[in-house]
């Protein structure tokens, strides 16, 4: 990467960070906070948890096609501004409505889409697949520190305190977008990191793309339900809320190592699809300890670890297995459709664990969860294996439509070269190559010489 490159690619990640920590902050002690506040209820404080999700999902993608029309640093400020506003509203609150209305004005701060298309006009072909990893490894970083550092802040500033630092937060993101990150010349659609509406029914009549997109859905349908239920059990089984991140610290760690062998083996020995099985199993598996051991803390602390290390495990190879199955083409999009079902899940995560809760008392979420572990497990097995196979964007210059076509039957000629599309109006080619049989000197024999 070149200096700019890097420049743009770690000030957004840095924005994108501050944005999901905001999000996740109050995961972990919610649920106990919420006993204090006027007109809660277990129904109440779920909906406050997971509602950024349902405003998350409605607007991600049109919030990306608009910075298509009027760029992209008007659409990610003014995202970061909803964010801070629906934040302040939140830490002001008193009774769990105005939590509420709060939580879902900070969700309709969508800037996932508006952050990659930046990120995408900022960096040229070879590195976007860096940068966009980059990105992406926020996500799960901000959900680690936020696991530790959100009981910490409860006990020191409260949690209509955390509300204030996320707000606080995402005006430093739009200090880092307006100072260190730099401004695109031109932005143009870019079909791997973007949404294009064109490729919705490509994407929507992919069986195996469906089963990825229900199965992020259950993934963040049953964190948020889980973190309805963990933190009381917790408290019940007597460890103080402040002692919260002390627990969580060797748990994310312990599960991290369990899962980074699995990841590997999926990877390199073309395991994945037995590996992602098996891991919704073990996911299923350790929302029946949950519920079985919840008067025992130590057991439910190993369920807890099992847990979070099929977790982890998933959150890491859904993706990799979306831009596998994923239309070569049609990859922004398909990413697109898959992050508006994890926060979908999310909301249908929080509302009906909240419910459940109220109906069935803490031991019903963890059951409840399990049966949504059961249905993504029916509903994945008919997946078929995804091949070894790595996207590549390579870019051709000046190509005419009329040879557009004879440059992709050769492309898709080259042995490796699963799927190529030439775009001519981009002058690139997007390519799905097999990177076991790749011939990469007759490829590069045909982008040196295209015409």
């Amino acid at each position: 990467m070149t200096a700019g490159e890097r420049r743009a690619t770690l000030g957004l990640a840095g924005v994108y960070g501050f944005r999901m920590l905001g999000l996740f902050l109050i995961l972990p002690v919610f649920a106990l906070f919420a006993e204090g506040l006027e007109g809660a209820t277990p129904f109440l404080t779920g909906l406050a948890v997971g509602i950024y999700g349902l405003t998350q999902a409605a607007l991600q993608i049109p919030f990306g096609l608009l910075s298509d029309r009027i760029g992209r640093k008007p659409v990610i400020f003014g995202g970061l501004l909803l964010f801070a506003v629906g934040s302040t509203i939140a830490a002001q609150a008193h009774d769990v409505w105005w939590v509420i209305f709060g939580r879902a004005v900070q969700g309709s701060g969508a800037i996932a889409a508006a952050v990659m298309a930046l990120a995408a006009d900022l960096t040229r072909e070879e590195n976007r697949t860096k940068a966009m990893a980059t990105i992406g490894m926020t996500i799960g970083a901000s959900f680690m520190i936020a696991m530790m550092a959100g009981p910490v802040l409860a006990r020191m500033i409260g949690v209509s305190g955390i509300f204030w630092v996320t707000a606080v937060l995402a005006l430093l993101g739009i200090a880092v977008v307006a100072l260190v990150v730099p401004t695109p010349a031109r932005s143009s659609v870019h079909r791997d990191a973007e949404t294009v509406p064109a490729m919705f029914n490509r994407v929507l009549r992919n069986a195996d793309l469906l089963r990825l997109d229900f199965g992020i859905f259950a993934l963040h349908l049953i964190l948020t339900a889980l973190f309805l239920a963990v933190p009381i059990v917790l408290r019940d089984l007597g460890l103080a809320p402040v002692h919260h991140a002390a627990l969580y610290l060797p748990v994310m760690l312990g599960s991290i190592a369990a899962m980074v062998p699995f990841v590997i083996i999926a990877e390199r020995r073309g395991l994945m699809k037995q590996v992602f099985l098996g891991a919704v199993a073990c996911l299923t598996l350790a929302l029946l300890l949950l519920g079985a051991t919840s008067g025992h803390f130590w057991a439910f602390v190993a369920a807890l670890v099992l847990f979070f290390s099929a977790f982890n495990l998933l959150e890491a190879t859904l993706p990799s297995i979306v831009s596998k199955v994923a239309p070569v083409d049609a990859k922004g999009t398909a990413m697109g459709v898959y992050s508006t079902s994890q926060f979908g899940g999310a909301f249908v995560g929080g509302a009906v664990g909240g419910w459940v809760h109220q109906q069935f008392g803490l031991t019903g979420v963890f059951f409840a969860a399990a049966t949504v572990g059961v249905l993504w497990l029916l509903v994945a097995i008919g997946m078929r294996k995804p091949g070894r196979y790595a996207s590549r964007l390579v870019h051709l210059g000046k190509v005419e439509r009329g040879a557009a076509g004879e440059l992709g039957d050769r492309l898709r000629a080259v042995p490796g070269v699963v799927e190529a599309v030439i775009v001519a109006d981009e002058g690139v080619a997007y390519l799905k190559v097999d990177r076991d049989h790749l011939d990469d000197g007759a490829l590069d024999e045909i982008v040196a010489r295209p015409a």
